[in-house]
């Protein structure tokens, strides 16, 4: 006999192991500041990309 699983059971132990990976991040590597980070949108900022390949420098 087979055990079938619903679709909302499966988004929800998908959304749980989603949620453990991520609380575990947390916990190893700490919450991550904001003021150091680099922007996440960096058009027209004057940030210019470096150490890439697609550079262009």
């Amino acid at each position: 006999m087979s055990a079938r699983l619903s679709r909302p059971l499966v988004a929800i132990l998908a959304l749980g192991i989603v949620l453990a990976i991520l609380a575990l991040d947390l916990a190893t590597a700490g919450a991550p500041d904001l003021f150091t980070a680099p922007p996440a949108i960096a058009l027209g900022s004057g940030a210019a990309p470096t150490g890439a390949h697609c550079s262009g420098s």
